[in-house]
């Protein structure tokens, strides 16, 4: 079975697995998603040589601090959620500098700043991104707000490889990643911004505005996202993340865009819902 084959196949058991679990709802989500992230923690972990497992600790810490304010309703109880959440903070921080002291590493401070790395790049977006759809008027779980963000996802690395590779000539940064070119980026831009306008058409999740201006942040920030971990893999002198996912590489190489875009889609949405 050729390469293309297998990136096919694969690509479209990934795509329902995402529709499946986003649909299935958010106690479906939220595994999925953890799981997604501890899969991307492993392979940046791997990418940037941290020999740690207290990314793990974090990753669940943080993640749990996300699915206790999502289910406050629930939980109904606003003075237990904040007693949790300054505890599960405080415990984050505490162990963070512990762990350093315990280490076998003799320069905390690549230690420390690997850890933190991890935190920022990969951990707080996972975490932000499941409070995405509870962001609403009714503050409950809306699964097509998902689905309409990994649309906008999909379309401008669908359009934006096709553009590139045919119509292609000025290269974007060269040094990070020779395959993306400038043609390319526009072309992902433009037909991502059509995604947006056609998704507002049919999905009242949010308003028309709001899908036009993530499919902005989507092409800008997640083509960012794409080239930052191109220049992660690039310094540790590897083509994929890893090889989990036969045809595409790993679950980094197929969630960069998403990560890097989450934390401004997030901020978008709080500021305008």
């Amino acid at each position: 079975m050729n390469n293309f084959t297998l990136r096919i196949i694969f690509g479209l058991l990934y795509a329902l697995l995402v529709i499946g679990g986003t649909l299935g709802g958010h106690l479906f989500l939220y595994p999925l998603f953890l799981i997604f992230m501890l899969l991307c923690i492993y392979e940046f972990s791997k990418l940037i040589d941290l020999q740690s497992g207290y990314p793990v600790v974090l990753a669940i810490t943080f993640f749990s601090a996300a699915i206790i304010t999502n289910e406050e309703k629930v939980l109904n109880n606003q003075d237990l959620i904040h007693k949790i959440l300054v505890a599960l903070f405080g415990f984050a921080l505490f162990f963070t500098f512990i762990s350093a002291l315990i280490s076998s590493r003799k320069i905390a401070i690549q230690y420390l700043g690997k850890i933190f790395l991890v935190l920022i790049y990969i951990i707080i977006p996972f975490s932000l991104f499941v409070k995405i759809p509870f962001i609403n008027s009714t503050s409950t779980y809306d699964p097509y707000v998902v689905l309409g963000i990994f649309a906008l996802i999909w379309s401008n690395d669908v359009f934006a490889y096709l553009i590139g590779k045919n119509f292609g000539k000025h290269k974007l940064i060269e040094r990070v990643s020779p395959n993306k070119t400038v043609e390319g980026f526009i072309g992902g831009f433009i037909f991502t911004y059509i995604t947006g306008y056609f998704i507002s058409l049919y999905c009242d999740s949010l308003l028309s505005y709001q899908w036009l201006a993530i499919a902005i942040i989507v092409s800008v920030f997640g083509v960012l996202g794409d080239l930052i971990e191109s220049m992660f893999k690039r310094q540790a002198g590897v083509k994929d993340s890893s090889n989990l996912i036969p045809g595409h590489g790993g679950f980094l190489d197929r969630l960069d865009s998403i990560i890097f875009a989450t934390p401004f889609i997030f901020v978008y949405l709080y500021l305008t819902a």
